[in-house]
């Protein structure tokens, strides 16, 4: 009888982790009836990251709250509300990026408009309610303003030389003369999560490796939201070059200048759903999300789960939307593409539990 923990994270905008790892177990079942399962749906700050604390603290409110979303338009979303503890009297709020100013809620990419302005108003709202801690997962960004939009939320102003407030977005981010902070609401404690480790800026920061992405694609468009950043980064006097403040297109350094302290998301989730427990007795550990590639080595959840399953003893397994000739697999006793399985990456997409099950199934007879 094989114990099978499975954790893996959410396929980006296709299916969500909890029913990932579901599909899985069908799969494997289909192969060895008499397996266990321990089911551990994993988030590393970006989609899921609510619903992994949700489905692990017990009394996890979800708190509805209405927001500008990335596209400038009106969204219902929702933040976590867990209940007080001693370190945390008020109780700690659980806010994501992905659900207010994430990219999947875009229907066409706007690279200069977007803005996390959706996310700043859904902490605004958890601090109107007294909580004594924020967590926030800050992965899936659709903009790359510097986490402007977000501060002024919270009641920062960005003004150019004139003293008028800039414009909204990467857009804005040239025209900034100066900063007011008088009016920005005092931070609780603050934990941020994050999933990439980029400075600001520079080639390695966030409007060169995720600006493109987000719909920044012209070189000279790149470089000149690249000064933007810098320039933002010494009027907040944080460092461009801080490990993370590059992360969601740089709203990691300005939740560092509000107070807020970057933390690896994997690894802050993994604790607090108690993943390396139910890998102690485990055979096997399955995790997995959309695209595996060569950046899922640096702080994403199938490269951290691996080590955590060496630790325990445990053979690790991947399933992933996609697997690129650059990814890591060696990490892996076994892998399986759900666009291999199914023939086509459209086929994966358009059904992903059915070949999330194929994937179970052909993962539990190379475990035999």
């Amino acid at each position: 009888m094989t114990t099978v923990v499975l954790a893996p994270d959410s396929f980006k905008g296709t299916i969500t982790a909890a029913d990932a790892a579901a599909a899985l177990a069908e799969g494997w079942t289909s192969v060895e009836p008499s397996a266990v399962f321990v089911h551990r749906p994993m988030a590393d700050g970006g989609e899921g990251t609510v619903a992994a604390f949700e489905a692990a603290v017990p009394g996890a409110v979800r708190v509805p709250v209405a927001v500008d979303g990335p596209a400038g338009v009106r969204i219902d979303t929702t933040w976590l509300l867990l209940p007080p503890t001693a370190e945390a009297p008020g109780g700690t709020a659980v806010v994501d990026l992905g659900s207010t100013s994430g990219i999947e809620l875009l229907d066409e990419l706007r690279p200069w408009d977007a803005d996390t302005t959706g996310l700043g108003q859904a902490m605004a709202d958890a601090l109107d309610r007294g909580v004594s801690r924020l967590v926030v997962g800050i992965g899936s960004s659709a903009s790359t303003d510097g986490g402007t939009g977000m501060l002024s939320a919270l009641g920062a102003r960005f003004l150019d030389a004139s003293g008028l407030p800039v414009a909204r977005g990467a857009r804005g981010l040239a025209d900034i003369a100066s900063v007011d902070l008088s009016g920005l609401r005092a931070a609780p404690e603050v934990r941020v999560l994050t999933d990439v480790t980029n400075p600001l800026t520079g080639p390695r920061g966030a409007a060169a490796v995720f600006g493109p992405q987000k719909g920044l694609r012209d070189p000279d468009d790149v470089a000149l939201v690249d000064d933007g950043l810098r320039r933002l980064a010494d009027l907040l006097g944080i460092d461009h070059a801080g490990e993370g403040n590059g992360a969601a297109g740089g709203t990691g350094a300005a939740l560092v200048a509000w107070g807020g302290v970057l933390a690896p998301g994997a690894a802050e989730v993994a604790e607090l759903i108690g993943l390396a427990a139910a890998m102690a007795d485990a055979d096997v550990v399955i995790t997995g999300e959309g695209s595996y590639d060569g950046q899922s080595g640096d702080g994403k959840v199938p490269s951290f789960l691996a080590g955590l399953a060496a630790a325990a003893g445990a053979r690790a397994m991947l399933a992933a939307g996609r697997i690129t000739a650059d990814a890591d697999t060696a990490l892996f006793a076994a892998c399986a593409s759900l666009s291999d399985v199914a023939g086509s990456s459209d086929e994966a997409l358009a059904n992903p539990s059915r070949w999330l099950r194929e994937a179970g199934a052909l993962l539990a007879r190379a475990a035999v």
